[in-house]
């Protein structure tokens, strides 16, 4: 019985229509467990039996499968496209045979991709890839999902942001209400008193309560176990045992599986469908009515008995393995419940390989982890291989932590055991990588070192060649250039002569970073770019991440602003699409530090302080967000901009890498010329002096010797040898308004509005008026005080526009430009209040808040309070108070943060 429900379907009827007409989209079907999504979507089935409606599921296995809606569909799609799963082809051309059949579709199709908060990356990366390409497309894809399981750090709270906003639907279903719950009871039999209030209008608990006893004065079951309970109580042994086994198998149990079972098993199995317990879909495909009838009755089992039970099922999944489709990661999941050592042994790491070579590194991972339980059982050689790979694929996807280099070293004493120099030289570069991530330089070198000689003593070999590599790496990074090209070199002769391909990808992006950071050399680029395309070519993702930092880096030290926001945008969704978190919370922190650049102080701020509140990041993953925020908070004048600087530089100081140390010894020199204290200026000026391997890269010794020219100094910086770009060069020439002037055509106004404030004497009243216009819209409020300071010191004051105070004054500050008023819109928005109720809160009349609705929901970029409140759920920082200069108590960052 499907009740109120209408206004959904038919809005998915009228979504069919509209991609049968060649404008498809996704829909996004949310709901609490049990609020009847499912049921949702086959009456839609139903009702358009005439499309190709294709279904495919996503499971709670121990560790997702991967692309696991695709291969339940795939052969009634293509047997190309099956071939090219079953072979575990490369993600990109699976997806285009995917397309492709679409796109050569004679009807319109229907892709419905059930229970999506249990999908693994390598299924969300299909479903960008086919979101952006839907609307030119006769397809309409439906993704169901429990929008109470996914946090704001679900994989998934990511996914709408990725996908074009006019092709993206969102349907969230509602609880039946009390006449809709009295008409189901009537329909059973049974009194309705109480049940609404029971259940809280979910649709299956009441089902199950209604259908938990046939005596109408029964009590009510406390819970939808309770109900599931009851039902089983009344069904015979046999009965109860099959249901016991199929509810330690998640998702469906194929046809050719249950059916070749005994005919006593297969007749009981029979009588649950007649019941009502379990169904079947149009293939003979076996499952439970609802995934919490198959919790419910799995709660039932004691561990001992959902051991034996997975066991049962293993042996019947690999005994018709050549009947029944099966994935690697399912027959895991059943390995590890059951306990059983030398299958998952043999399993778990073919499943991780699986999953890594579609991208879906944290499913690696977790296959990874369940080996090493039963690391002591495995060969010496197994062992290690165990903890050396959980190792990479966990600092890759998931956290750098004691565990994962302690896992190195394991990996290390057991192939020394093994007799493996090679693999020992491999680990100890590993973790030479491990504790550059955790900021600590010297221990970096140390392991580098060791592992060059390791590897030395050997025969030469590709260990060797990417230990060169890696050396080639550090010196790059401690702004050694002429270093970093010599090792890059010779690495990437040894790799040529061995046809080493992956230490000629590493190798030619360190020597093509080295050669832009040395001098601007612009055959880096082309050396990063093809170091990129083999690559991405050759599936190396974390090579691939590593070139988009860099490229992206060096956009954004160079001011190459549009060409910065195409590199960080493509590397962000590629690093995301594959699981990389560590890259892609580095690279949020240089768009945070892009931003800044732009003047975009508020944005930059979130998205900084976004990286900043994930727990468990390494210090290089979080250094280039600290060091933005730090900037942004001391130029807003922020109370806790000394703390954040001072944090942020100890962090920095840890490295030892002058890329690191130098953009927050400016950030600091900055705020004290902002607020005319000389002596830490010189303080500051002299630290930065006193660094060594002095970059020569023109925008950033370029910055140093302004900041030197800015503190009154008019000898050179020492070891500096650079020819600056041209906006220092400008100032240093004694032009700064000419500087200003290059400043403004990059797009960068704080940097204007610093060059327009060295401007003295007669031409002193309008620079600092142009300054104070460029600096208005930033919030950046350290300037502004500092340029009202600099005109009543040189008696310009008058020259200058009287301060901007009011309302107004929040919206410059929000970054998207709220009022206070809409401000206050929002919250009650949030918190749920209606447009009357919010009406009577604010004492104004219901016109005047729908327009402040309406300005809200276009300056966030919305459609529908939905939208809004999903918003504000992914965003919660849009509701947090707008700190203005009434309520407030700054230089780029000069070297590029690189990897």
């Amino acid at each position: 019985m499907l009740l109120e429900r209408e206004g959904p379907l038919m809005e998915l009827t009228r979504l069919a229509r509209r991609a049968a007409e060649g404008q498809g989209g996704t829909v996004m079907v949310m709901g609490e467990a049990g609020i009847g999504k499912t049921e949702l979507l086959r009456a839609f089935a139903q009702q358009h039996r005439a499309r190709r409606v294709l279904w495919g599921y996503c499971e709670p296995l121990s560790a997702p499968r991967p692309l696991g809606p695709l291969q339940d569909m795939a052969r009634l799609l293509d047997d190309e496209l099956a071939a090219l799963l079953d072979a575990g082809a490369p993600p990109p051309r699976v997806f285009a045979r995917l397309l492709d059949d679409l796109q050569q579709a004679v009807a319109p199709g229907v892709l419905i991709f059930e229970d999506v908060h249990w999908a693994d990356g390598a299924t969300l990366d299909l479903v960008r890839y086919l979101g952006r390409r839907l609307p030119a497309l006769p397809v309409l894809l439906i993704l169901s999902l429990r929008s109470d399981e996914v946090a704001p750090d679900h994989p998934l709270a990511r996914l709408p942001g990725d996908l074009p906003a006019s092709a993206l639907t969102r349907i969230e279903l509602a609880p039946l209400s009390v006449p809709a719950v009295a008409q189901m009871a009537q329909a059973a039999g049974r009194d309705a008193c109480g049940v609404h209030a029971w259940t809280a209008g979910n649709p299956f608990f009441v089902s199950e309560i209604l259908a938990a006893t046939g005596d109408a004065d029964a009590a009510l079951p406390v819970s939808v176990r309770d109900a599931v309970w009851a039902r089983l109580a009344r069904l015979d042994a046999q009965e109860r045992w099959m249901l016991d086994l199929i509810s330690v198998i998640p998702g469906a149990v194929e046809r050719a599986l249950w059916t070749a079972l005994r005919a006593e098993d297969v007749a009981a199995i029979e009588r649950c469908i007649a019941r009502g317990i379990l169904v079947r879909d149009a293939e003979g495909a076996l499952a439970f009515r609802h995934e919490l009838a198959r919790q419910a009755v799995l709660a039932r089992l004691d561990a001992e008995e959902q051991r034996h039970l997975h066991a049962h099922v293993l042996a019947l999944l690999e005994r018709y393995a050549p009947r029944v489709r099966v994935s690697l990661a399912q027959l895991t999941h059943h390995a590890v419940a059951a306990a059983d050592a030398q299958r998952v042994l043999t399993l778990a790491p073919r499943a991780a390989a699986e999953a890594a070579a579609l991208g879906a590194h944290r499913q690696a991972a977790q296959q990874l982890q369940a080996a090493l339980r039963y690391a002591a059982q495995a060969p010496v050689a197994v062992a290690a291989q165990l903890h050396q790979d959980w190792a990479y694929e966990t600092a890759l996807a998931v956290r750098i932590d004691e565990d994962v280099i302690a896992a190195r070293h394991q990996a290390i004493a057991l192939w020394r055991e093994a007799g493996r120099a090679d693999k020992v030289g491999h680990n100890l570069r590993c973790l030479s990588r491990l504790h550059w991530y955790r900021g600590d330089g010297a221990q970096a070198e140390a392991y580098a070192d060791a592992a060059v000689r390791e590897l030395e003593a050997l025969p030469a070999g590709a260990e060797l060649a990417m230990a060169w590599s890696v050396r080639s790496q550090l010196h790059m990074l401690h702004d050694r250039f002429d270093l970093a090209i010599a090792w890059g070199e010779r690495a990437l002769a040894l790799a040529e002569q061995l046809g080493d391909l992956e230490t000629r990808v590493h190798a030619l992006n360190n020597i093509g970073t080295a050669q832009l950071l040395g001098a601007g050399n612009t055959d880096g680029r082309a050396k990063l770019e093809e170091s990129l395309r083999l690559a991405l070519a050759h599936d190396y993702h974390e090579h691939a991440a590593r070139v988009y930092t860099n490229l992206g880096e060096w956009a954004v030290v160079s001011r190459q602003f549009e060409w910065a926001e195409q590199v960080l945008d493509a590397g962000l969704a590629f690093d995301r699409r594959h699981d990389l978190d560590a890259w892609t919370f580095y690279l949020q922190g240089c768009q945070a530090r892009l931003r800044m650049q732009q003047g975009r102080l508020r944005e930059a701020e979130a998205i900084a302080g976004g990286v900043l509140a994930m727990s468990g990041r390494s210090a290089v993953e979080r250094m280039p967000a600290a060091v933005a925020l730090a900037r942004v908070r001391a130029r807003m004048g922020a109370a806790d901009a000394p703390a954040l600087l001072q944090d942020a530089l100890a962090q920095a100081l840890s490295t030892g890498e002058t890329q690191r140390i130098a953009p927050l010894r400016l950030t600091l020199a900055e705020a004290a010329w902002l607020r005319a204290d000389a002596a830490a200026l010189r303080e500051q000026l002299d630290a930065l002096a006193a660094l060594p391997d002095a970059s020569p890269n023109p925008w950033e010794c370029g910055e140093m010797q302004v900041w030197w020219r800015r503190a009154g100094r008019t000898a050179p910086p020492p070891a500096t040898h650079c020819v600056p770009a041209a906006p220092w060069a400008a100032e240093l020439a004694g032009d700064p308004g000419r500087s200003a002037q290059l400043w403004e055509s990059i797009g960068a106004p704080i940097e204007a509005a610093l060059a327009l404030m060295q401007v003295r004497d007669a031409g002193a009243g309008a620079a600092l008026a142009r300054a104070l216009h460029l600096l208005q819209p930033t919030d950046a409020q350290a300037l502004l005080d500092c340029v009202r300071r600099l005109a009543r010191e040189q008696g310009v004051e008058s020259a200058l526009p009287r301060a901007r105070r009011g309302h107004y004054g929040v919206a410059r500050a929000h970054p998207l430009g709220l009022t206070r008023r809409e401000m206050q819109v929002l919250e009650l928005l949030g918190a749920g209040h209606g447009n009357q109720a919010i009406a009577r809160q604010l004492s104004r009349s219901p016109r005047t808040v729908e327009h402040h609705i309406a300005s809200v929901y276009a300056k966030l970029g919305l459609g529908n309070r939905i939208d809004l409140l999903l918003k504000l759920r992914d965003e919660p920082w849009l509701l947090q108070p707008v700190q203005t200069s009434a309520h407030r108590n700054g230089q780029r960052n000069a070297a590029p943060l690189r990897a």
